[in-house]
């Protein structure tokens, strides 16, 4: 941009240049179009140039950025700690020991994620085995949702069940 103006006045213009719409990039960063503004609005990718009508514009290595952003999403980090990780990804000054240092601590919260979700199966599992699932109305599911714990107190993974 020059004093404030875009520096492209067609879009035609910036793809000469390389630059892709907004559309181009998600198709190339598997990133939807709806995200791509999100991730902008929230700082984790730099406002997007424009066309004078106020077309988005974007360059390779904002496409790569993106690429980055959705990896990150998919190995489930917030989008606080993919803040973080773009930082030290642009920092070519930092130490990798930093960004080991916040992989394991996601690492540490993924692995809680999955205890808990192996016991809300197992739960679950010891439930519907002992549920008779016949006409009857009598149903073990049924009642152990019916008397939940007191707030921020947990459940044994097998409760005791009336037969």
């Amino acid at each position: 941009m020059i004093a404030g103006k875009p520096k492209y006045f067609e879009l035609s213009q910036a793809r000469s240049d390389g630059l892709m719409n907004i559309g181009r990039a998600a198709q190339a960063s598997g990133v939807s179009t709806k995200m791509i503004r999100h991730y902008e609005s929230i700082a984790l990718l730099p406002d997007a140039t424009r066309t004078v009508a106020g077309y988005r514009v974007y360059r390779e290595r904002d496409v790569h950025t993106l690429r980055f952003i959705r990896r990150a999403r998919d190995l489930g980090f917030s989008m606080k700690e993919i803040g973080a990780l773009l930082g030290l990804w642009n920092n070519r000054r930092r130490a990798s020991a930093d960004v080991k240092k916040l992989a394991a601590r996601h690492l540490s919260e993924l692995d809680e994620k999955i205890h808990e979700l192996q016991e809300m199966r197992a739960t679950l599992a010891h439930l519907a085995e002992h549920c008779h699932g016949d006409e009857r109305p009598d149903c073990p599911i049924l009642e152990e949702l019916s008397h939940a714990p007191p707030s921020g107190l947990r459940r044994a993974a097998k409760p005791a069940l009336r037969r």
